[in-house]
């Protein structure tokens, strides 16, 4: 069934809510890229908002580093440190370090996105199976996440949305599909999905995405396919829920009071989990 599920996004060694189509270099440090749209920056640890989400009960939330600055490892560590065993964490996973994050950092589980991706002959970016599968043999099915955050493409006068990589700058070869989804779901426990060109615009969900993740949303991925992008409203978890038919999951970023917004309360969305 639909909920809630939080978000702690870091860059630069903070945590923020960014426009996610302005993420456009490496913040490899600790001062912002000057090409980056930020909606709120926070004067709170990490730790803050894992105390948070713990103290309310709401599970399956995710930790995000945006970009390879080491104070987003620090960051992040110390959110999964004040809830051990119960933080997803994403950005820079691979088959080297991923389970150094399960293991030793007390991830629930890792989220992977870019190093699935190879690099063809004409300079475009495909799934790589083979290495979904060394990563799943690694950590296992049940603590493995695939993003497949995406960017609405028109071609041909359809709708259609592809998998983005790399801070959400590169389109990749893969288009979500029913099929796609089925392949991918083999090897992971669940789907991160950010719709990139609504993330931190507070203007509205995909809601054609969303029936779309419904309609391809592969047996026994019910409640394990996380959409974010534009959520404002409270009525969003509704809207997703009867969309969805309670197959999708929804994340709250910069509409969010604990992130500095105004249009939607923290204890708004943890009354509505705990009434659905």
């Amino acid at each position: 069934m639909t909920k809630f599920r939080g978000c702690i996004d870091i860059h630069s060694g903070q945590v923020k809510q960014i426009v996610g189509g302005t993420l456009t270099q490496d913040d490899t440090t600790t001062t912002s890229s000057s090409t980056t749209t930020e909606n709120f920056v926070s004067t709170q640890p990490s730790s803050h908002y894992a105390e948070l989400y713990r103290d309310n009960d709401v599970t399956g939330c995710h930790v995000i580093k945006l970009g390879s600055n080491a104070e987003n490892d620090r960051v992040a560590k110390l959110a999964l440190a004040t809830w051990p065993g119960a933080l997803q964490v994403g950005g820079g996973i691979n088959d080297t370090n991923a389970v150094l994050w399960l293991d030793e950092f007390g991830a629930s589980h890792v989220i992977v996105t870019s190093w699935l991706f190879t690099k063809q002959d004409d300079g475009s970016m495909e799934f790589d199976i083979e290495k979904l599968k060394k990563i799943c043999g690694l950590v296992g099915k049940q603590r493995l996440i695939v993003d497949l955050s995406c960017r609405t493409v028109i071609r041909d006068g359809q709708v259609a949305w592809y998998v983005a990589m790399n801070k959400w700058q590169t389109i990749t070869n893969n288009c979500l599909s029913a099929d796609f989804l089925r392949e991918v779901g083999q090897y992971c426990d669940e789907f991160l999905i950010h719709a990139a060109d609504v993330e931190g615009l507070c203007k509205g969900i995909d809601e054609k995405l969303i029936e779309k993740l419904a309609e391809w949303c592969p047996a026994g991925f019910e409640g394990k396919i996380v959409y974010a992008g534009g959520a404002k409203l409270i009525d969003d978890l509704d809207t997703v829920k009867r969309l969805s038919d309670g197959k999708i999951d929804l994340t709250y970023g910069s509409s969010l009071d604990i992130f500095g917004g105004e249009l939607v309360k923290f204890q708004d969305l943890v009354e509505w989990n705990k009434k659905n």
